[in-house]
Formats: structure tokens, C-alpha cells, sequence
């Protein structure tokens, strides 16, 4: 009988991994848990010498690329840089994300616009730009950045902006790897609860947020960020070949709720 081969299917060598929002967080690590599955990563976030110390440490097979989102312009010269490096693109993950508590009759039309402009539509353009060259492959695998905040509602910490960027971001996933599906190139979403990241500062350092979230949590506790890995890996490489437009929670249970 031939052995079961149960690592493999989660390899990434040989292939290009873009990631966004790789300064920090759930993005730095995203970033070296695909190096280390053997990608050659292409890390990109605004802060430059944040991803100049990860391409040191990291070494080989990290390239850094400076890129805000936001911008159009940056967002096609990523992709390019990316595909340039081996001339193929295999895995995008859409990581880079902003969003601040407050009120909904307090947010300023203006920031509200631009955590849709970052959450969302920065995702479809890079979605775009490395699916089009996916699908000329017949290959490829995107892996937007969701939250459980876009399957329920955040109250009471309120941040309406990023609850409507997060539930478009479930849907557009689900739509474009419908679209796509036949062409080769998966789409999926990675919904993660609560875990600690420059974004979630605040809501930790504070007392009685820190026991709103253990109390609502069926687990009673916070992810860690290695309790990420896996499921990015699962969507990342062959071991989903048959999942597209799928939103994977890892919440310790918030939506089971």
C-alpha cells in the first residue's frame, strides 16, 4: 500500500506569494508561514523598514515592496513586481485592512469612504490585476483577509465602516471564485475572531473589552496567532483544490453563538 502523503498538499515551493499588510500583525506572520511552506513571498505594506527587517530575518525568498493599497498605481506595480520574479503569480493574499471604533452617527462620511477604499475595493483591483493572470495560467489561488465581523454585527464596539467592508469582502469572495472557478483559480476567505494585532491595541489594553470578548467567546479566550496557520495554508495551496468561494472562520466559536 502505497504511504499517505499527508504534507505535500500544503507545500508551497516554487510558487509566488503576494502578501498585503505585511508590516505587522496577522500579516507579518502570514508572510513567514508562506515563506516557510517554501514560497517565495512578496511582502508589501507602507511601512518600508518594517519589511526591510523581515526580508533580513527572513532572507532568501523574501522580497519587500513598498505599496499602499490605496493607490492604484502601487497596486499594479506590485502585482507586476510579483510576476516578474519567477513569471508566474500563484497565491495573492489580501491582508491589508483599516478600521477605528466609533459610533455610526459620529463617522465622517470621509473615513468611512476610505475603509471601504482599503478594505474593499483595493481587494477586487488586486484581485483583478493577479487574476488575470491566474486565469491565463489555469492556475491560482487568492485568499482575502475577511472577519467575523462580516458575518455579524461588532456592537457594542461599534465600527460600522468595517463590519459593511468585511460582509462585501465575504460576498465578493464568493462571486468572483464563482466566476473563476472554471478557469482554474480559487477564491476564498479567511474570517478570523479575536486576535491580537496593531488594530485590536486598543479593544486588549482595555479592561472591560478584554471580558466582553472572553465572556462572548465560546472558547472564553483570544486566538493566537499561530492558530491561523493552518487554515491559511489549507486555502493557500493544494489541499483546498476542491474549495472555492468559502469563507473559513477561526473564532473559537463567536458566530456559533
Amino acid at each position: 500500500m502505497t504511504a499517505l502523503d499527508l504534507v505535500s498538499p500544503f507545500r508551497l515551493d516554487g510558487r509566488v506569494a503576494v502578501v498585503t499588510g505585511a508590516s505587522s500583525g496577522l500579516g507579518d506572520r502570514f508572510a513567514r508561514v508562506l515563506h516557510a511552506a517554501g514560497a517565495t513571498v512578496v511582502a508589501s505594506a507602507r511601512r518600508t523598514d518594517r519589511l526591510e527587517a523581515l526580508a533580513a530575518e527572513l532572507g532568501e525568498r523574501l522580497l519587500p515592496v513598498t505599496c499602499d493599497v490605496a493607490q492604484d498605481e502601487d497596486c499594479e506595480r506590485l502585482v507586476a513586481t510579483a510576476v516578474d520574479v519567477a513569471g508566474h503569480l500563484d497565491v495573492l493574499v489580501n491582508n491589508a485592512g483599516i478600521g477605528t471604533p466609533v459610533a455610526a452617527e459620529d463617522e465622517p462620511i470621509g473615513d468611512f469612504r476610505q475603509v471601504i477604499d482599503v478594505n474593499l475595493n483595493a481587494v477586487f483591483l488586486l484581485s483583478q490585476l493577479a487574476g488575470r493572470h491566474m486565469v491565463a495560467r489555469g492556475s491560482g489561488s487568492i485568499v482575502n483577509v475577511a472577519s467575523v465581523l462580516g458575518l455579524v454585527a461588532s456592537t457594542p464596539i461599534k465600527q460600522a465602516s468595517y463590519c459593511a467592508s468585511k460582509g462585501a469582502i465575504v460576498n465578493l469572495t464568493r462571486e468572483l471564485g464563482a466566476q473563476w472557478a472554471r478557469k482554474g483559480v480559487r477564491v476564498n476567505a479567511l474570517a478570523p475572531g479575536w486576535f491580537p494585532s496593531e488594530m485590536t491595541e486598543l479593544m486588549f489594553s482595555d479592561e472591560g473589552a478584554s471580558t466582553f470578548m472572553q465572556r462572548n467567546c465560546p472558547m472564553g479566550r483570544a486566538g493566537e496567532l499561530r492558530e491561523l496557520d493552518g487554515a491559511l495554508l489549507f486555502l493557500a495551496a493544494d489541499a483546498s483544490s476542491y474549495v472555492t468561494g468559502h469563507t473559513l472562520t477561526v473564532d473559537g466559536g463567536w458566530v456559533a453563538r
